[in-house]
């Protein structure tokens, strides 16, 4: 049996992404700007969507919007195929639903995820105190801050990645301390290593 998964980006706007035969479990996360089109073909796979569980089996689809933290589980050792749609959706403002200096915490991170940003300048930022900035971030935002500015880490990491830049280079480029460090991260939010996720964006032709 195999399993595997492939990416295929038609632009800068629509993303697939093929999983067969896939037993890799994604812990909580969100996609910033996107919606999520899937179609189950096989197996059966459980997305829990802000603590709501549900299965989808063969034949059916979901569909999950931008920014909502959810999950994606196997249900058995057999895995699951399905297909994937990410499309960005450029009309995303949260401005109006949440507290301002939030969603200026939150746009900070996602236009310069590589910058060190500790928590302690966050909280300074945002004036207020450490413990209830996380608190506030993770009930506006789903994720807490440092998950949210890993997470952008990462997506940076595949787009320089997909501009043919070496894993050494992205590593530092987005922010990470090291490769092993990148490794860590892209693989538990990826579910592919850099290499591989490099391998499966890059036209065959152009693979040295």
């Amino acid at each position: 049996m195999t399993n595997e998964i492939s990416y295929q980006k038609k632009n800068d706007e629509i993303e697939c992404v093929h999983y067969k035969n896939w037993t890799k479990a994604y812990p909580p996360h969100t996609h910033t700007g996107h919606i999520v089109l899937g179609c189950v073909e096989d197996g059966e796979v459980c997305i829990i969507m802000e603590g709501k569980s549900q299965v989808y089996k063969s034949s059916e689809e979901f569909s999950i919007l931008p920014n909502v933290v959810h999950e994606i589980k196997p249900m058995d050792e057999k895995g699951y195929s399905m297909l994937v749609t990410c499309i960005l959706i450029p009309d995303t403002d949260d401005s109006g639903t949440q507290e301002p200096h939030l969603v200026e915490l939150k746009d900070s991170i996602l236009d310069s995820p590589e910058n060190i940003y500790l928590i302690e300048e966050m909280s300074r930022d945002s004036n207020i105190s450490p413990y209830h900035m996380i608190r506030k971030f993770k009930k506006a935002f789903g994720l807490t801050p440092h998950q949210f500015q890993i997470q952008c880490k990462v997506r940076k990491a595949q787009k320089l990645l997909e501009e043919e830049k070496s894993v050494c280079d992205v590593s530092y480029d987005a922010g990470f301390c090291d490769q092993s460090h990148l490794d860590r991260c892209f693989q538990k939010i990826v579910g592919l290593t850099p290499k591989e996720y490099k391998s499966a964006v890059t036209p065959p032709e152009t693979q040295g």
